[in-house]
């Protein structure tokens, strides 16, 4: 996890989420004292997306019943510190949320300067082991593993560091401050586990795999495992097989003719999580991906937003792979202090291969955030002409789950677009979405004021391609707030177009600060962080509108307000 990144997720069965770009703080101070120290009116903290109560934070596991929430913490301010730990929580359904005491602080020479992002690994006779970055007294990154003091413990409150640490000190041809956030581990079919470990080497990027026979001792693979060049250092790297039949997850170890892989790499540089699909050969112990990293819009990602330093793990329980990614702040550090936190988690989402076109992955959320859905309302069949707004009234605005199916004419009628060397968010800013298209834009306005001085636009525009069709989806935050001193970057990409569909479809997570857009069925995700000044509680609205020329259809929108999720101390549990 680079230095402004670091979230540690266990989730479903110790495979962790390492937020590698999100230090996160940990109080050390009590629940209580903590709560004190909140200020009342928090307008933009989110209501049922995972935040710690107070600081820096980012990252999760499933052991024994138990989903187990790892990440990076500072305890001491709002900011990235100079001493991160990792905290803890737990849950029984990756919603609601126990604060526990943290699980991993500096106390040794090998981490006496943070302990950062890692993983963590079921071994045999359900053991579960987290490997991590410590920074130690040279500032060195190096490796070390620590295990529960009570296995029988379902909430593995206590966490006892390894004698031998550092098991894995940088090797030769890696920078040593730039040697971070191993993976979870997989075990080939010679019972040797294998772990890929971050790192850099001038300006490549490189992920670096070592293996060993009992989980301490670990020898050096010489080759990279994946390497990039000019992209600076590599960091929160994930390695995972997908299905290629079904939407179920396998499990991390699983080799054999009926998945592919999925490595993924986080670049500080860049500040996003890039994957690549492709094929593991263990006899060389090589990923050869189907793509190469070109710096460009073609390169794949989770988010299209603001998302980074992102971890997925096999949810045991529910055969699933869950993805779990850090969202940061897009206000001013000084805002960070005044509130007393920042950075939140997106909501969990299960990741599967899109099997039909076997290029790319699909993320939906968890289906457990829809238990938090309450009031409903639903609207069919209306017609949105050209420059049409519609308020979507009855839910509460601020906090709620929208899902719209747009239906459309004839995809003939669309404009020509050469996508190709064109910048999608060029083309999402609002002097361009602005100009009405043929077919679009259109989509749904959120966290908008009455009078639409504020309001931010998620919505599509269809085109003409040669022989085919594409979409593009933005999420523009351009008027998203009246005040001048926030990061309002609007995101977009592009995305293929079946011909024979008329619909588009899209859903929509908001909670005050944060809205999750979710396009074509989680072909295509977007997440935006604003701060609204009029558009806050009570005051916040949500319209579906259409400024393209051609008239779209409501096939059928469903929205809800969403419940406050219970995050916190519970006095439901000894604890």
């Amino acid at each position: 996890m680079g230095t402004s990144a670091a979230l540690l997720l266990l989730l479903g069965l110790f495979t962790f989420l390492p937020n590698c770009a999100t230090r996160i703080e940990a109080s050390p101070h009590s629940i209580n004292s903590i709560r004190n120290k909140i200020p009342e009116k928090q307008p933009y903290r989110t209501s049922y997306h995972f935040q710690p109560l107070q600081n820096w934070m980012n990252g999760p596991m499933y052991y024994k019943g138990v989903y187990h929430l790892f990440y990076q913490h500072n305890p001491y301010a709002a900011t990235f510190g100079d001493t991160m730990v990792w905290a803890h929580s737990v849950s029984y359904d990756l919603i609601n949320w126990i604060h526990l005491n943290n699980a991993i602080e500096p106390s040794e020479p090998y981490d006496i300067n943070s302990c950062w992002s890692g993983s963590a690994t079921i071994l045999p006779d359900e053991k579960p082991v987290i490997m991590y970055t410590g920074i130690d007294y040279n500032k060195h990154q190096v490796q070390n593993i620590a295990m529960p003091k009570n296995i029988s413990d379902p909430f593995l409150r206590e966490w006892v560091k390894h004698s031998q640490n550092p098991v894995i000190t940088p090797p030769s041809g890696v920078e040593v401050d730039n040697f971070r956030d191993p993976t979870t581990a997989w075990q080939g079919k010679d019972g040797k586990w294998r772990i890929v470990i971050c790192g850099q080497e001038g300006d490549e990027g490189k992920a670096t795999l070592f293996k060993s026979d009992d989980f301490v001792n670990w020898k050096v693979d010489p080759v990279p495992f994946y390497a990039s060049n000019n992209t600076g250092v590599c960091e929160c790297p994930d390695f995972f097989p997908v299905s290629l039949n079904g939407t179920n997850g396998v499990d991390t170890s699983v080799q054999n003719p009926s998945v592919r892989h999925v490595m993924k790499i986080g670049y500080l540089r860049k500040a996003h999580d890039y994957y690549f699909l492709g094929t593991y050969f263990p006899d060389r112990e090589k990923f050869i991906g189907d793509t190469t990293f070109t710096g460009t819009s073609l390169d794949l990602r989770y988010d299209y937003g603001k998302s980074y330093a992102s971890k997925s793990f096999f949810d045991y329980a529910k055969n699933k792979r869950i993805l779990w990614g850090w969202v940061n702040e897009s206000d001013t550090a000084q805002d960070d202090i005044e509130k007393g936190w920042a950075g939140v988690q997106s909501i969990p989402r299960q990741v599967w291969l899109d099997h039909k076109s076997g290029k790319q992955l699909i993320q939906w959320p968890i289906e457990e955030v829809e238990k938090l859905r309450r009031e409903k309302i639903s609207i069919i069949g209306e017609k949105l002409a050209s420059g049409a707004i519609l308020e979507v009234s009855g839910v509460t605005a601020s906090q709620a789950d929208v899902e719209v199916l747009f239906e459309f004419h004839d995809l003939e009628n669309a404009e020509s677009l050469d996508p190709n060397g064109v910048d999608p968010q060029q083309l999402c800013s609002e002097e361009y979405a602005s100009r009405n298209g043929t077919i679009g834009p259109f989509g749904i306005s959120a966290l908008a004021s009455t009078d639409l001085r504020e309001q931010t636009t998620i919505f599509f525009r269809l085109y003409k391609a040669f022989n085919n069709y594409v979409g593009l989806m933005c999420s523009d935050q351009s008027r998203s707030s009246l005040r001048k001193d926030l990061d309002k970057t609007t995101y977009g990409t592009f995305f293929d177009l079946d011909p024979n569909f008329k619909t588009i479809a899209l859903r929509s997570l908001i909670d005050h600060s944060i809205i999750e857009s979710f396009g074509q069925g989680g072909r295509v995700c977007i997440t935006s962080r604003v701060y609204p000044s009029l558009a806050i509680g009570k005051e916040a609205h949500l319209f579906v509108f259409n400024k393209g020329t051609q008239s779209v259809l409501i096939s059928k929108l469903n929205a809800w307000s969403m419940k406050k999720a219970e995050i916190g101390p519970s006095e439901k549990y000894k604890l």
